[in-house]
Parts: C-alpha cells; structure tokens; sequence
C-alpha cells in the first residue's frame, strides 16, 4: 500500500504543470522557450534518475533510496511553491523529476517482500502507477489551476511528498543492500549527459526546427556519449549497468516493447487533449475547456487502475509473454475505434479507455517478464530502472 501510493505521488509529477504550460511565459516573467524547459526538465531528470536510484538501491539497500527520493521530491515541491521567477521553479521541477527513481525501486523492493502468491499483483500495481499518475494528474492540476492559485498545484505536491516521506521511513522494512561495491560515478555523468542530449533534441526539435545545428548536435552528440557510455559500462568492474544483463534477448526485447508501449501511451495523451481543446470551427476540433478535456481523459487512468488484478489474472494464466501480446493488441484497438468514432468527446473517451486498458496490461508484464528471466539478484534494482526509462524516455511534447 505504501509502495503503491507512493509511487502513484511520484509518477503525478510528470504531468503536474502541463495544464499551465500556455501561461507559464506570464506567469515565470519569461519568454515561452524558457518556460517550456519547467515541463522538458522534468523529464530529463527522471530519465537520469531510473537507472542511478536502482543502482544506489543496490549498494545503499531499497528503503534509504526511496525515502531520499520522497525527500527530493519534497525540496523541489517547496521550491516550486514559494517561487514565481524561472530559475527557482527550473530547479524544484529538476528536483521533483529525480523523484521518479522511486518507482523502479519500488517495483524490486515488492519482490523481496511479497509472497509469491501476490507477487504479480504487487509489481503490476506499482507498474501502472507510472501511467496513471500522468493520466490522472492531468485533470486534477487543470482542476487546481483553475480553482486556486497556481502555486497551490506544488502545495499539494508537497505535502503527497512529506506523506511519502513518513510513510516510507516508518512502515517500510530495511532490506540489507545486495551489492557493496563502489557507485559508478562516470557511468553515472555519461549517462545522464547521453540522455539529456538525446532527449533535448527530441523535445526540442518542433521548436529549434529538426535540421537545426542544434538539434543535430544535441541528439547526435547524445548518441555518440551513449555509445562511448556503453563501451565503459562493458568493461567496468563495478559499471552502473550490467549490459550483459541489459541486452540478453528476452530483456531487451522487454525494454524495447516498454519503449513501443510508451509511445503508444504518450501519442493518446498529447494528440487526445488536442483535438479535445480546439475550436470546432477547425472541422476536427471539440471545443472543450482545459478541465473538460482532463476530466474526459480522467477515465483512461482509472482504467488502467482497473485492469491491475485482471492484468494479474491474465499473467498467471497466460504468462508474461502473451499477456505483453495482448496488451499491445488493445492499444491497437483502441486506436482503430478513434479512427473512425472521434466525432464527440464521449467517443474519444471510449477510445482512451480501450488504449488505456492495453497499457495497463502491457505495463503490468513487463516487470514479470524481466523477472521471470532471473537476471542476478544483484541486477534487478537496474533491470527494473533500465524498463521503466525506457518507457519514461518518450518524446513529450504537450500542446
């Protein structure tokens, strides 16, 4: 219950601000390319803090590392709430991104203290937090956003963070770390430096234009980090990933089924509000407010909450593999039936729910199939970072 509520607090940072993002130049006293930086910052932030937390978790021990990201995540809140200047809320937003490391820890600390009877359950309820937090987190802020002042959205999360905090520090129990060798700090800087380039490029592209020196240097000299990043990692003695875990067969093909999956996830979530918010007078457009499109989107997270023990049910019976299959093929589903009934908002809603469902249960095997092909005890902090970055490290660019 802690990991669960906890997580789900974590994964609501990704989303918190996007309502806002049209007033945030107004708001920030900033032109709109510094403001977009307060939701790209974020993301950035927890591509880094994945793997980096699930590494730490293995030489720290699980339980000091969630409760330093609860503790992360609460400076950063705090930050945000008392500032109205770009800097300061550039800082909490970084801050509440690296929060995020919570989550994949959360996922191998269910398996060391969950009966194997309730293991599936556990790690797919944990997994689902990632895509429900976004999806509810969007009506919730556009709720508050429109109710209260703004700072009232990094009130909130402030508090959801000391919660966390209290609630990871009491109730959750210490597990000796598994692995005492030293932290990779090169690794670390390599990595964090690969994917910032990459991932800057690709947020920033529709803005910089994506033939722009900018763009080509950012994401190629990201690459070229990343590759450079991975020959240090193979010969490392103690390397921050295990690659040789990381790239055998069933889990790579794993992580590239999260990163397809998360684009099937992030393409509902950035097109849907669109053509929700724009003016019928478009042809396409449905003209509905801000709090009305999350509030229609609101349901799609519920039913990825929902489909949590069926998804466990389908992993008993069908495994984790078939299960993936499924999952992928109500994405598909969901995205036919938007293609031909996307004339009323209702519609799309249904649309969103059947795609929901499928990343929900796409979401809930991936976990147990990393699991079930038993990389090293050691590893699995990492595994389960390296999955939830690759699902984390989509394009987001939000209207």
């Amino acid at each position: 219950m802690v990991l669960g509520f906890s997580s789900l607090c974590a994964a609501l940072m990704q989303s918190l601000v996007i309502p806002l993002q049209p007033e945030l130049p107004q708001l920030l006293d900033t032109p709109a390319s510094n403001a977009a930086w307060v939701v790209t910052a974020t993301l950035l932030a927890g591509g880094v803090a994945m793997p980096v937390a699930g590494r730490l978790a293995d030489i720290y021990g699980r339980k000091p590392i969630l409760v330093a990201s609860a503790v992360i995540m609460l400076a950063g809140s705090i930050i945000c709430a008392l500032y109205s200047t770009i800097g300061p809320v550039l800082i909490g937003r970084i801050l509440q991104g690296f929060a995020m490391g919570y989550i994949p820890v959360a996922i191998s600390f269910v398996r060391e203290v969950t009966p194997p009877a309730m293991r599936n359950s556990a790690v797919a309820g944990i997994s689902a937090t990632l895509g429900v937090g976004g999806a509810l987190g969007l009506p919730i802020a556009a709720w508050i956003a429109q109710a209260f002042d703004w700072h009232m959205l990094f009130w909130l999360s402030a508090v959801l963070a000391a919660a966390m905090t209290v609630l990871s520090f009491l109730f959750l129990p210490q597990i000796s770390p598994i692995d005492r060798g030293r932290f990779d700090f090169l690794g670390a800087v390599g990595l964090a430096v690969g994917i910032v380039g990459v991932l800057t490029g690709v947020s920033k592209g529709n803005d910089w234009g994506w033939t722009a020196p900018s763009t080509l240097i950012s994401i190629i000299g990201g690459l070229v980090v990343l590759i450079g990043w991975g020959f240090f990692e193979a010969h490392h003695t103690h390397p921050l990933v295990d690659l040789r875990t990381t790239i055998r067969r069933p889990i790579l093909l794993t992580n590239i089924a999260a990163l397809l999956i998360g684009f099937g996830m992030m393409a509902q979530s950035i097109v849907v509000p669109q053509l929700l918010q724009m003016p019928e007078s478009t042809g396409y457009g449905l003209g509905q407010t801000m709090l009305q499109a999350g509030l229609w989107m609101a349901p799609g997270g519920l039913m990825m909450l929902a489909f949590t023990p069926i998804s466990s049910r389908l992993l008993s019976t069908l495994g984790g593999r078939s299960t993936l299959v499924l999952g992928a093929l109500v994405i598909a589903a969901g995205y036919v039936f938007a293609v031909f009934l996307a004339g009323a908002p209702w519609m799309l809603m249904i649309a969103t729910c059947i795609a929901c469902a499928g990343v929900g249960i796409g979401y809930a095997a991936m976990p147990t199939l990393i699991l079930e092909n038993s990389p090293p005890p050691r590893q699995v902090p990492v595994s389960a970072s390296m999955r939830s970055c690759a699902r984390w490290e989509q394009p987001r660019q939000v209207p």
